[in-house]
Parts: C-alpha cells; structure tokens; sequence
C-alpha cells in the first residue's frame, strides 16, 4: 500500500480523568474513579491547557483528537440537572479544535462513572443504561452539531472484568456473576446510545471502541482453550454488537459457573445489535493460552514470551497480531473500523539536551503502521489511527509510572515535550504513507 486514502483520520487518543484534572472545578461531581483512587485531582491539567495541546496537535499535522466527554462535568448527578459550565468546557474545547483542522471524535463514556450512579447500583443497575442514554441526549443536543463521529461506551470487558471480577478498577469489586451482569448492562448502554445518535443526529457515524486481543493457543492441543478464551474476550462483545446474538458456546461456559444469565431482556439483543457504523479497535498486545484453569476459568493466559520483544510494562510488542486481528476484523464481521487506540509503555525521558528519544515507540509505530497497510491491502476497511496516547498520563490504577503518551509530560511542571515518536508520526502523517524512521530511531 503505498499511501492511505483520502480522509483518512490521523490522531491521538485521551479520556477525561487521565488528561483533565479539575476534577472538584466548574460543578464536575465526584466519579467512581476519584472514590477509587483519587489521584486526579491534577493529572495533566489538560481542563486549563487544551488550547495548547491542540496547538501541538495541528503542529504535528493530526487531523483528529479522540477523547471523552466527563458524565460527572456534563450531569454530576448523573441523572437529572444538566451542569452548563461543563458544556461550556466542551464547547470551547470543540469549537477550538475546528478552528485548527482537527476532527473532535468524543467517547461518550471511558469509565468515569457519576459517584451518584455508583451509590445506586452503579453498572450493576439496569437504571445506569437508560441514564446513560438520557446523558447521549444532552450531548448530541449540545455538541451534535459539530461532531461527526460519535462514540459510545470505551471498553466494555475493561470495565466488566478489571471493575468487577479482579478488583483492579473502579469499583473494585471481585466477582464473575456480576461481571457478567454489567457486561451486559453496558452493552445495553451503547445500543440505547446509539438509537439516540440514529433518532437526533442520522447523518453521523457512530460505534464502540472495544479492547481486542488476538487469542493464540500456545500448542495444537491448546486450540479449544484459545478458542473459549477469545469468546470471553473478543466475542462476547463483537457477536452481540455485530450478529444481534452472544456466542453460544460462551453462555454455556457463563451458565455453567454463573447460572442462568436471566438479565438479558427481551428485546436487548436487537437494541445491542443495531449494526454501528464502525467498531473502534483498542490494540496493544495478544493473548498466548493454555488449556490449564486459572482464577475460575478453564484457560491460563501465559506471561510475555523468552524472545518476544516487549515493551516497558512487559507487554509483548507483536504488530502481526495487530495484522491477524484486522484481517479476522474484516473476514468475520466486514464492518469499518476505526484504530481507537494502539501504543505501549517507553518510559524514556528527556536527555541532557531536552530530547526524549524514544526509540522503541518508534519503531513499533513504524512496525504497527505496517501491519496496518498489510491488513488494508487484504481488504480491512479502516477510517483512520488514532495513537495513544496523545500525552503522557494517569494510567488509572497504574498511577503516573507509565509513560504511554507521543507527548512527554513533566509530573512537576507540567512542561510538554514533544517526542521523537512523535515527530516521526509527523513525518507519516506529511507523506500520508509509511516512512522509514530516520534520525528519530
């Protein structure tokens, strides 16, 4: 391939809590994220300094930003009194990015509950869907005018498993019936989001960005574990978003360690499965299984390979998976797809003389980008890449030790430099094809 089509989106990815800060400022309530770890309260005090970060975005030749919408700034209660000095942040926010040519593409949802939802059941309430739905309203109405590509809930199996079952995030909570449960509930939410966008703004595109893991089985004899294991990761949320249906063989493997699902409704699966427009692919690594249990399951997710290169957190560096999946994307489900998210931990600071040289960002930008036009070439339809992350910041749970942005941010100062990665992604963005790294690498 040697160049990408016309409008094709280039960009950088945010969510509110790990960018914004402000979080007690211009009405914004508590979310479950400020209960759970409390450490946003600055982040990379993007709330006061977008104009800035924009201006770095159009200088680097991005044409699009991906980032969320906070619930607990646009309705703190998360239900009810709609907070106009949250709007009025998001307004100012989008109405800049146009002025620079760059394309607001708004995640409605990435994990920032309202506290006030979490104390009435949270995503474990049916009631957090309909409210949710309630909040796309007010966002379309204020913004719809302005955005053309909608995004709905970031995440679902993050949310469900790492919220639900190990405790790892908000809200912290360990166990796989209700798992299961709010893995459902959100499902429910973006289909009902996404009847809204059809019904207020028909002429946008819409869809949910979903963490993806190509599954591998470590031997032949591991295939049937590989295969269980992708349903619990991959397709119990491609198949309902995009069939109208769960896997079966996934619901028999829920109904045998949960009990009956008897929280899917009727009429759920058609809400959950009005086709989007796009599905947004969050890619950062694979999944190499095993067919031994672990925690409950009847697979064992083995750790980074001797030999497999890595990045800075010990995720394995694979752009092949990244091909697999976009060309199984499209062989399975033939369905747009946008790059929501795709990056990795290099925790390399400034040098003496001010660079960061991020060496191994850059070279598996290059490696990814690659994997990217291969996929393309074999017929994937995708709308643009959008790189995370824009900024070095709060990486949840994780805190501030992982450094995942194209722009490096001083914790003291809040000082932006702009990376070598980052002036490579440039240089590609420039030729609108893939380049050779040069002095960057």
């Amino acid at each position: 391939m040697s160049a990408f089509p016309p409008g094709f989106l280039w960009g950088a990815a945010t969510s509110a809590y790990q960018v914004e800060g402000a979080v007690a400022e211009d009405g914004r309530a508590p979310s479950i994220w400020d209960t759970f770890a409390g450490s946003g309260e600055v982040a990379c005090d993007h709330y006061h300094r977008w104009p800035a970060d924009a201006d770095l975005m159009a200088g680097l030749g991005m044409n699009a930003y991906r980032f969320s919408l906070a619930w607990p700034r646009i309705v703190p209660g998360g239900t009810g009194a709609v907070n106009p000095a949250g709007l009025a942040h998001y307004d100012r926010m989008i109405d800049g990015l146009l002025e620079r040519g760059v394309t607001p593409v708004p995640t409605l949802y990435h994990w920032d509950l309202p506290q006030a939802l979490q104390d009435r059941g949270g995503w474990t309430a049916r009631a957090t869907a309909d409210a949710f739905a309630d909040y796309t309203d007010v966002c379309l109405a204020a913004f719809g005018d302005r955005v053309g590509t909608w995004l709905t809930v970031n995440e679902p199996w993050v949310v469900s498993v790492l919220g639900y079952r190990l405790g790892l995030h908000a809200p912290g909570e360990r166990d796989l019936r209700t798992s299961v449960l709010v893995a459902h509930h959100l499902l429910l939410a973006h289909g009902l989001a996404m009847s809204r966008i059809r019904a207020r703004r028909p002429e946008a595109r819409a869809g949910i960005p979903l963490s993806l893991f190509p599954t591998y089985p470590a031997t032949p004899a591991d295939a049937a574990a590989s295969w269980a294991s992708d349903g619990y990761t991959n397709r119990w949320f491609l198949d309902p978003v995009l069939r109208g249906e769960y896997p079966a063989d996934t619901s028999s493997l829920f109904e045998r360690l949960v009990g009956p699902l008897d929280w899917v409704r009727p009429g759920d699966l058609e809400i959950i499965g009005a086709r989007p427009d796009l599905i947004g692919v969050n890619y950062y690594t694979r999944r190499l299984v095993a067919a031994a249990p672990q925690d409950g399951l009847p697979w064992r997710v083995l750790p980074a390979q001797e030999g497999v290169p890595v990045t800075d957190s010990g995720w394995e560096d694979v752009p092949f998976a990244f091909e697999d999946l976009l060309t199984r994307l499209h062989r399975d489900y033939d369905v747009p797809l946008l790059i929501t998210e795709n990056g990795g931990v290099w925790n390399a600071g400034p040098d003496a003389d001010g660079r960061v040289r991020d060496t191994g960002r850059t070279l598996a930008l290059h490696r990814h980008l690659l994997a990217l036009t291969r996929a393309m070439d074999a017929g994937a339809r995708v709308l643009g890449y959008l790189h995370w992350s824009l900024l070095d910041n709060l990486e949840w749970a994780e805190g501030y030790g992982q450094r995942f942005g194209l722009i490096h941010v001083d914790r003291s100062t809040q000082t932006r430099r702009v990376k070598d990665s980052a002036r490579y992604y440039a240089r590609v963005i420039a030729a609108g094809a893939v380049v050779e790294p040069g002095a960057e690498a």
